[in-house]
């Protein structure tokens, strides 16, 4: 299991790679509602950035770019978000 510090740093650099590209931050902030002051006061919080993270394994395209991008195992998105706050209990 990926203890919850390690499970916010894949979800900071889940939102790095949203914010990178205008289209994924614009469907992030379309479906989320949240405005770029919401992130800024959010970043911090556990529950938030595993909300990122549902995000991501939400859209399958971006998971596996993200994924090839960051050198990782799609799988290690999952397990980063079974580590945060508000899990899916399908997970």
């Amino acid at each position: 299991m990926m203890k919850q510090e390690q499970a916010e740093t894949v979800a900071l650099q889940v939102l790095a790679y949203i914010a990178a590209d205008e289209d994924r931050m614009d469907r992030f902030v379309a479906l989320s509602g949240l405005g770029p002051d919401d992130l800024k006061s959010r970043i911090a919080d556990p529950a938030f950035l595993g909300g990122v993270l549902d995000h991501l394994l939400g859209h399958e395209p971006d998971l596996m770019d993200f994924a090839e991008e960051a050198g990782i195992d799609p799988m290690s998105v999952q397990r980063a978000r079974a580590a945060l706050p508000g899990v899916n209990p399908d997970w």
